[in-house]
């Protein structure tokens, strides 16, 4: 009895699975269920546990990224940092409705999907999808879209205090289209790295390296915000900094354990290597910053936490709790050395540093997976582990992985912002940028 209950899981896994169906067919005399066995019925328990995961991811957006970035700005800039969060959220649900869901999920091409669910016409109210065959369609469909929310939202910590309202709407829904979706596809859907064995649990790719690298960009393509070096940029106020943090640690339990699409032993591997890695992040950036400024910030603690939450992303299904506690004591320095210092180093304005806390985080974790991944964790996407069980070939898809979406990121989001560049532009004027954005886009300012 225990091994059929064993086989039924990981069969369910396997068909869950971004790897092509032919390996969830080659494994099935070794797990002891034939190919005509009947198709998995929908569980309850993994219901409700997508069902809180969404919820959790939702909440990362908003109420989460949206005071975790307001704080950062100056007072008058607060009201248009947090109208991007949740104009993102509005946009991006009613892409995703409409073409986005689809192009990412559904077809078999390997660069993009097809419009089989243009406006979700066939997602009935039975609809099960063959990546999550035991909960409904509309709850994976819903998982999906809350990650296709955050990570374009993501890249407005780095356009910060400068960009037009209207433009970063037209960006937002444009990139959504041209850079998530074709990239969400290829790892998750169905596509080429995915079909390569490229790992990316979560989302260290498709989410972080991808929205750090769209913050990079516009960072370069809009310029420096104006007084900067000359005047104060100090968050107005850091209490919504770590209100804002907070609630992104709790909520990434459902962007990671969520992942595992099941409320089993994946799920609760994933939520241990996630706490871990975030405290052992924090602290190292408290340390590094300690010792080099002498004083542990606030802002450098919370900051340290979202870089180890960013970087046990593509991790946290298939390594341990020591793996994780590596990943995230290398990323709490690596992302405080890049955020703080390889910013100025090379004088680009990432205000908040999207690139250098999700992207190199998300960077980081991806080539850590390589070397951290364990057999026994996750024996059907990793069957030969990291770099540590002697896999080095896992560690050179990774690094792949990393390239290419780096790549694709980089060109298209620059092609984008040079078409809005050009037809509505993309910054403000000087005199709305030093007398605030939220008078002057949205006719409103927050009192002290």
């Amino acid at each position: 009895m225990m091994r059929k209950q064993a086989g039924g899981r990981a069969r369910a896994w396997l068909e869950r699975s971004a790897w092509p169906a032919g390996l969830a067919l080659a494994a099935a005399p070794a797990l002891g269920w034939a190919q005509t066995a009947s198709p998995p019925k929908i569980d309850s328990g993994d219901t409700a546990w997508m069902l809180v995961s969404s919820l959790l991811v939702l909440m990362m957006t908003i109420p989460g990224l949206a005071l975790f970035y307001a704080g950062m700005v100056r007072r008058k800039n607060i009201l248009a940092t947090l109208a991007q969060s949740f104009g993102a959220t509005c946009v991006i649900t009613l892409l995703w409705m409409i073409a986005g869901y689809s192009l990412a999920f559904t077809g078999s091409g390997p660069m993009i999907g097809g419009l089989k669910y243009l406006f979700l016409k066939p997602l009935g109210l039975n609809a099960v999808s063959s990546l999550a065959p035991t909960i409904p369609e509309s709850v994976y469909m819903m998982f999906q879209m809350t990650f296709a929310i955050i990570t374009p939202a993501l890249i407005s910590g780095a356009l910060a205090d400068r960009m037009k309202f209207s433009a970063f709407l037209l960006f937002m829904a444009a990139w959504l289209l041209l850079v998530y979706c074709p990239v969400a596809h290829w790892v998750w859907g169905g596509g080429w790295l995915g079909a390569a064995g490229a790992l990316d649990y979560a989302g260290g790719t498709v989410v972080h390296l991808n929205a750090g690298t769209a913050g990079l960009v516009a960072a370069l393509m809009l310029g420096k915000r104006k007084g900067l070096g000359s005047e104060s940029f100090a968050p107005h106020n850091l209490a919504y900094s770590v209100i804002g943090a907070s609630l992104l640690w709790v909520g990434w339990f459902g962007f990671n354990a969520g992942s595992a699409l099941t409320s089993g032993f994946s799920a609760g591997m994933a939520m241990v290597a996630t706490q871990v890695a975030t405290a052992a992040a924090a602290l190292a950036w408290m340390v590094a910053e300690w010792a080099v400024s002498k004083k542990p910030s606030v802002l450098g603690m919370v900051s340290g936490a979202v870089a180890g939450l960013v970087a046990i992303t593509p991790a946290s299904g298939y390594v341990d709790a020591s793996g994780a506690l590596f990943i995230g004591l290398a990323a709490g320095v690596v992302c405080y050395l890049s955020a703080v210092h390889l910013k100025h180093r090379f004088g680009y304005d990432d205000a908040l540093d999207c690139w250098g806390v999700h992207g190199v985080g998300g960077a980081l974790g991806a080539l850590l997976t390589g070397v951290f991944a364990l057999k026994e964790i996750n024996p059907a996407a990793a069957p030969k582990g990291g770099l540590l069980e002697g896999n080095a070939h896992q560690l050179v898809l990774q690094v792949l992985d990393v390239g290419a979406t780096f790549v694709y990121c980089a060109v298209v989001t620059a092609l984008i912002l040079f078409v809005l560049k050009v037809t509505i532009g993309i910054r403000v004027s000087e005199d709305v940028e030093r007398e605030g954005l939220d008078i002057n886009l949205h006719g409103e300012v927050v009192h002290a």
